[in-house]
């Protein structure tokens, strides 16, 4: 049959009538390399691209006491931008100006009251004038209360849905006026438990919140030349991570919980939730720089990424975790956990 050659043994792709692809598989894989090398050095040029004029944007940044916020207002400073930190102390927003230069002006920010946005938003707006504003930065959150979700009740899941989605909402829609005026940019800070859900209490429920409202708001606003960034950092050392007010939080909704949900987790269940806890602090990373240099380049760059995951354990275990089969994620949960003491 045909002409009797030998047919190549594995350095041919193959045969198609008329058609001889004679690409050896060597060269195929170098092919392969070049073009991901090539993609590569193209994001890299084009996200090295940094934005004119710098020194006249202002930059909204919330949740400026302590934390991300504190050294992003600090860090930005330096850089020469007009920074506007909302702080919700004044002891916050005054240590803050002691650190900074004359261009950082603060104002106290309760980002739960309406009133209180409202009166920010026309101090900003006294601030920006003409030119709008350049970067808003949705950083304010808190974590606590935090328990297992029968341990809580519907106050405990609102207390932090107020602060971390709806005033995140609710900050962004009041200022979003100024922040297209500039054609500028929203930053929001989320979790990588936006991505995976591994606590129970309304924080990770917060954070995919605030994704699905990032992903709808990054794409009405593309039309008017407003871009949107999502900030996905692990697990860092800030008051969200205290051990301490978490360990307290855990202790309070254990006592508030009914005698049935105490009998059927038992007390070995909340000791080791606790002894978790103790550990955080020695788990978790101390360089925030990892996140805030993330926020700097989408405020500063032409081509700012849509996401940034921030830290190794984001990178390595729970971005990954994000892509796997929800039978595999859940069984890795379940090996890491104390199961309750009426477990199945």
């Amino acid at each position: 049959m045909g002409s009797g050659q030998p047919r190549g043994q594995g350095d041919l792709w193959g045969e198609v009538p008329g058609i001889c692809l004679c690409v050896p598989h060597k060269a195929m894989w170098l092919y392969l390399a070049t073009l991901v090398g090539l993609y590569y050095l193209l994001r890299w040029y084009r996200e090295r691209q940094v934005v004119s004029d710098l020194r006249d944007k202002y930059v909204f940044i919330t949740g400026c006491d302590s934390g991300f916020g504190n050294l992003l207002a600090r860090q930005l400073d330096l850089r020469g931008l007009r920074v506007l930190a909302a702080c919700l102390t004044e002891k916050g927003a005054e240590q803050l100006r002691d650190q900074t230069s004359d261009r950082l002006e603060t104002v106290i920010l309760d980002i739960t009251k309406t009133e209180s946005i409202s009166a920010a938003t026309e101090w900003v707006k006294e601030r920006v004038g003409d030119r709008g504003l350049w970067g808003l930065v949705n950083n304010a959150g808190i974590s606590i209360p935090l328990a297992p979700n029968e341990w809580l009740t519907k106050q405990d899941f609102m207390k932090i849905l107020d602060v971390n989605l709806l005033g995140l909402i609710e900050v962004t829609l009041s200022l979003l006026p100024l922040v297209r005026k500039a054609r500028g940019r929203v930053v929001n800070i989320s979790s990588i438990m936006g991505r995976v859900s591994l606590l129970g209490g309304s924080y990770c429920i917060s954070k995919y919140g605030v994704e699905a409202f990032s992903d709808s708001l990054r794409r009405e606003l593309s039309y008017f030349g407003v871009k949107v960034a999502v900030i996905e950092p692990g697990f860092f050392n800030t008051g969200v991570t205290n051990s301490e007010k978490i360990s307290r939080a855990i202790q309070e909704a254990w006592d508030q919980a009914s005698p049935e949900v105490k009998e059927i987790y038992g007390e070995k269940f909340l000791a080791s939730v606790k002894k978790s806890v103790k550990k955080l602090k020695s788990t978790c990373c101390n360089n925030l720089y990892l996140v805030t240099n993330c926020v700097e380049h989408a405020l500063t760059a032409c081509h700012p990424r849509t996401r940034y995951s921030s830290g190794w354990d984001a990178k390595l275990l729970y971005l990954p975790m994000s892509y796997m089969p929800t039978l595999l994620v859940d069984a890795m949960i379940y090996w890491m956990s104390q199961r309750p003491i009426k477990a199945l």
